[in-house]
């Protein structure tokens, strides 16, 4: 077989495909309307404080993010992560995948970011919840606790933030639990999330598409497993250095940006 046959035959499912996506969304165009539709904030506000509620979770995600290279073409790298949250001031958090591998510990007064593969860590003073070390993390530190954005209490408040329009666009399947599927807009984003149906309205997948870059790359987690009730041991949100193990210091956020 050559390889032309072999384009030409793989070509034939995606144009059938093709075809189905341009006949749904034409369907979904049809119901959508301009500005936000009540019933998607009404959606998303129960799934968001559904979550804040909740004293103690685990979260399984897996997670993908595209970049874009000069010559236009996108580069798809992926990675799992598992966070364990004990509200207000506990979590752990353990990104592994294709760009790096670490775990992230905070025990109410301490920020430790291992990396076990480096047999490196540095540890800061933080905050006094989660939310703000959250904020801390990222804006001193220029990190991002993976799963981060399902956690924090005020979710709702930071995903509306400039949001112009905003539509339930169907029911959907993700994981194998049935799901409503919600699509917002914002000046330079889009993105999109899919809730559980039932009494527990758990976010499943959030994408979120960048309209101001070339391309529009898209960074996506899907929750794979969530846990509502989970047995935390005796120093679940503490870190204690293994052997041959040492201690560094962040780098400065100018240095980082540089």
């Amino acid at each position: 077989m050559t390889a032309s046959l072999d384009w030409r035959n793989a070509a034939r499912p995606a144009a059938i495909a093709a075809l189905i996506a341009t006949a749904l969304l034409a369907r979904t165009a049809v119901g959508q309307t301009a500005g936000i539709d009540p019933a998607a904030t009404r959606m998303l506000k129960a799934s968001t404080e559904f979550v804040a509620g909740q004293k103690q979770l685990t979260v399984e995600t897996r997670n993908s993010l595209e970049v874009v290279l000069v010559s236009g073409q996108k580069i798809q790298f992926h990675n799992t992560a598992r966070m364990a949250v004990q509200r207000p001031n506990r979590f752990v958090a353990e990104r592994t995948g294709d760009l790096v591998s670490q775990v992230f510990y905070y025990d109410g007064r301490s920020l430790t970011l291992h990396n076990p593969a480096d047999k490196v860590y540095a540890t800061v003073a933080a905050p006094g919840t989660i939310e703000q070390t959250l904020d801390f993390a990222r804006t001193a530190l220029d990190i991002i606790a993976p799963a981060g954005d399902l956690i924090y209490a005020n979710a709702y408040d930071i995903l509306m933030t400039d949001v112009t329009d905003g539509f339930v666009v169907g029911k959907s399947v993700i994981e194998g639990v049935r799901c409503d599927h919600l699509a917002f807009r914002a000046p330079h984003v889009d993105w999109q999330i899919w809730i559980q149906e039932g009494a527990e309205p758990l976010p499943r997948r959030l994408v979120i598409t960048t309209r101001d870059v070339a391309n529009a790359p898209q960074f996506s987690v899907t929750a794979t497993k969530w846990n509502l009730r989970p047995q935390f041991a005796e120093g679940t949100f503490s870190f204690t250095a293994p052997a041959g193990t040492r201690q560094v210091d962040f780098l400065p956020l100018d240095i980082k940006r540089k």
